[in-house]
């Protein structure tokens, strides 16, 4: 149900990572994996697609690994739109990240949000249900131009001070069907430890496929797991014991 054997989401020095795309790839291959998606954070001021893009294509002459041209792109608007590079040609994945959310006046913060609900000016239902919109209108909209995956689900959130438990059944099922309808593929990502169970389940449960994502941004992390392991085990216990 969780391919182990390959990762889904590594950052380079291109971006926000620190190694370059052949010391990533030799350290998937010590790894033991077969397959490598890089997804280093792109906007609209990025310049260096073009090498980056190149630096993945000559890895991949010499290697037996399977590697994925892809970026992050951070959802920006409340209509799902997205802080796209000037150029998308030969990405073959895009995954989406919300850093922000996106309200009519503008983005906010995680810290700007949990002071809002704090002081009472914003209610944390609320903030849910922007959140799964904007989401679910994102991967629509990205899925137009490339197969799509969801980095870090519901990590604002957590960055919010919201927990995934506090999250209603309903908003869960919504966020789900958004990717079953798109083919959007869900990260499960080891450095920030999301999504949760819950969503994992519901993922599986909705048939929506899953992807196992160190979000690396050094060599060393790349195929490392536990947090995805546990979570791989939790959900083939429940499919054992039902």
């Amino acid at each position: 149900m969780i391919d182990l054997s390959a990762d889904g989401h590594v950052h380079t020095a291109f971006s926000s990572g620190r190694d370059s795309v052949s010391v990533l790839v030799a350290a998937a291959e010590q790894a033991g994996l077969t397959e490598l998606t890089f997804a280093d954070r792109v906007g609209p001021d990025t310049s260096w697609l073009p090498p980056y893009l190149s630096a993945i294509q000559r890895a991949q002459q010499r290697t037996d690994l399977v590697l994925r041209r892809g970026v992050e792109v951070e959802a920006i608007g409340i209509d799902g739109w997205l802080a796209f590079p000037s150029d998308l040609s030969g990405l073959e994945v895009i995954s989406v990240g919300l850093n922000r959310l996106p309200l009519p006046a503008g983005l906010l913060s995680p810290d700007a949000v949990r002071t809002r609900i704090d002081d009472g000016t914003m209610r944390a239902l609320d903030v849910i249900d922007q959140v799964v919109t904007v989401t679910g209108l994102a991967v629509e909209r990205v899925s137009r131009y490339a197969p799509t995956r969801l980095a870090r689900p519901l990590d604002f959130l957590t960055r919010a001070g919201i927990d995934e438990a506090a999250v209603p059944d309903t908003a869960i099922a919504e966020l789900v069907e958004a990717c079953r309808a798109n083919g959007t593929v869900v990260e499960i990502s080891e450095r920030h430890r999301l999504p949760g169970l819950r969503l994992v389940q519901a993922c599986l449960d909705g048939g929506v496929r899953l992807a196992a994502a160190s979000d690396a941004v050094r060599a060393s992390e790349v195929g490392y797991y536990r947090y995805v392991r546990e979570t791989a085990a939790a959900v083939s216990q429940s499919a054992a014991a039902a």
